[in-house]
């Protein structure tokens, strides 16, 4: 099937009071696993590919994006390609002759000032080519290489009336925002502000995004959809499942030495674990 552009994923199931998931890809099995995943649950999704793992290819971006988009077009679910937090002004500009529809900015790390700045300049060269551009405020943490942050700290959440102006000043299509989950966790213990998201939600006229889902509780991603959120990122959930089918096999077959023998049941995790997330969203 052709790929689907993120925006019109986004605005469907925004419009339909759904959310849509978006899951990291690392590898080919990454991406197999999220189209495998997809196709069983019968829903969309959208395969991402972050600054991070274009830095663990090397730096190249055109074989993993190239891997990845003919996974999605020889897919019979409805996948699109989005590039996810780039810094790296180069690499964004990289997105267009790839083939992605859709960038993640992620200029949050900037002052305010700068970030918008920043970010406008990204929205303005997207729009040119019709890329639709994500971007975040506040700070959601616990990206590798980043410092430790409590999510629940005085400072970190997402304030709506800043918001509003960012999305005004900016002219983003979607909004990152802060609301108590973290990236890399490895467990599903973070409590959301759901008045916070309503709040978010009613403040800023573009879709919400929900950053480090993988250590969300089912009820509270049911719950987030609910009072606003609509794009949930998926990452490190996959990592976990695929790693533990990994050890598990090695520690089973010490003289093991065909790949295939553990990727096929890592790959088989991580189409279980799409296909689990992905219920939770119609």
């Amino acid at each position: 099937m052709p790929l689907v552009s993120t925006g019109e994923l986004v605005s469907e199931a925004r419009a339909a009071g759904h959310g849509v998931a978006a899951f990291n890809v690392i590898t080919l099995e990454h991406a197999e696993a999220v189209a495998l995943g997809a196709e069983r649950a019968g829903a969309p999704a959208i395969l991402q590919i972050s600054e991070n793992a274009v830095k663990f290819h090397g730096g190249r971006l055109a074989a993993l994006a190239a891997a990845t988009s003919a996974v999605a077009r020889a897919s019979s679910a409805r996948l699109s390609l989005h590039l996810d937090h780039v810094m790296d002004v180069e690499l964004l500009r990289a997105a267009h002759p790839e083939g992605f529809s859709s960038v993640m900015f992620d200029a949050s790390k900037l002052s305010y000032g700068e970030n918008v700045k920043a970010t406008a300049d990204a929205v303005r060269w997207g729009h040119e080519r019709g890329i639709w551009i994500e971007a975040e405020l506040g700070e959601v943490g616990g990206k590798e290489g980043e410092a430790p942050l409590d999510a629940h700290a005085p400072g970190v959440r997402t304030d709506p009336a800043e918001a509003a102006a960012y999305v005004a000043e900016t002219g983003v299509d979607a909004l990152a925002v802060a609301v108590g989950s973290s990236h890399a966790m490895t467990e599903r213990t973070a409590a959301l502000d759901h008045t916070l998201i309503g709040s978010l939600a009613a403040a800023v006229p573009v879709p919400l995004v929900l950053h480090g889902s993988s250590g969300v509780p089912d009820d509270e991603i049911r719950q987030a959809i609910t009072s606003g959120m609509v794009k949930i990122n998926v990452g490190t959930a996959l990592n976990t499942a695929f790693t533990g089918e990994v050890r598990a096999y090695l520690d089973a077959h010490e003289t093991g030495v065909d790949p295939r023998k553990y990727l096929a049941p890592a790959r088989e995790a991580m189409a279980g674990t799409v296909a689990g997330f992905l219920g939770l969203l119609k």
